[in-house]
């Protein structure tokens, strides 16, 4: 199971990807993807065009959403599986998350305006297919579309990253809601990407202490953001922690992203995957 080419983490046009759910799957198909997962940030309105492409497609699939939660101060990703996408507890507290983005997007645009950079909002909104999602991303593509910055990598290092001109923080979800919205919906939980937090070790330790009390079970071990070294430090920390691997390509575009659909290494064969224990949430193609 450790082998299966599980893709459980990426995002459509819903949210901060550029394509659709239907090119998604077939993307996931093309490159070789067994197990799928559209996981749009705080928003599952793509998931029921994903499931029917899915199916055209032949590909097997897990219901996915990305949540975005605020733990010790950082901005922290919590990917649910394999829930119930009618659950109304769910859609609601993804409803209450994403309110708030247009006022922290039009505060991003005035911060952007005093270092130069005009009409950030107006050109982040012709790269939004869900306004209501409006975020870092589609102001970054809109940079990098003025010519200040080469790609939306080098937008985030000098404008769009805490400290930085345009970084306006948001209060997002507590984490122990996130996991209760995706546990009580049936699914289970995964810490994504946990390389990317600037945590100190005893705060890493506490989020995973945290979000293992609240019922959250997962870890995404293999993303497109960790380096061989990181996938060796969180294969060990899921073994330290019993916890569940997971395997995603963070995919949000041709070009931008760092890993395409379905390339990733596979998982450390000491591991247990996520996806072992959602057999019977799979979404047969």
């Amino acid at each position: 199971m450790n082998l299966l080419n599980a893709d459980l983490h990426c995002h459509s046009v819903v949210s901060d990807g550029t394509l659709e759910p239907e090119v998604l799957a077939q993307r996931a198909k093309a490159g070789g993807v067994e197990l799928w997962a559209l996981t749009d940030h705080d928003e599952i309105g793509g998931l029921p065009r994903a499931i029917e492409a899915a199916h055209e497609w032949s590909l097997d699939m897990l219901t996915g959403v990305e949540i975005s939660v605020t733990f010790a101060g950082t901005t922290v990703h919590i990917v649910g599986l394999g829930f119930d996408a009618g659950n109304q507890a769910l859609a609601d507290g993804l409803a209450a998350t994403r309110g708030g983005r247009a006022e922290r997007a039009q505060e991003m645009s005035d911060e952007l305006a005093k270092v130069g950079i005009r009409d950030a909002y107006e050109g982040a909104l012709r790269y939004v297919g869900n306004p209501a999602l409006i975020s870092r991303t589609h102001f970054a593509r809109y940079i990098v579309e003025t010519g200040v910055c080469a790609d939306t990598h080098e937008v985030f290092r000098r404008y769009l990253a805490e400290g930085k001109p345009g970084f306006v923080p948001h209060r997002w979800a507590k984490l122990g809601d996130a996991v209760h919205w995706i546990t009580q919906a049936g699914g289970t939980a995964v810490i994504a990407h946990p390389a990317r937090y600037a945590f100190t070790p005893t705060e890493e330790y506490a989020l995973f202490t945290e979000f293992i009390a609240h019922g959250g079970r997962g870890l995404e071990v293999v993303t497109s953001s960790h380096s061989a070294a990181d996938q060796r430090k969180y294969a060990d920390m899921a073994v330290e922690f019993g916890m569940l691997a997971s395997r995603g390509s963070d995919f949000h575009s041709p070009g931008e992203s760092r890993t395409e659909l379905g390339s990733l290494p596979p998982l450390d064969g000491r591991l247990e995957p996520v996806w072992e224990t959602l057999q019977d949430r799979v979404l047969r193609a």
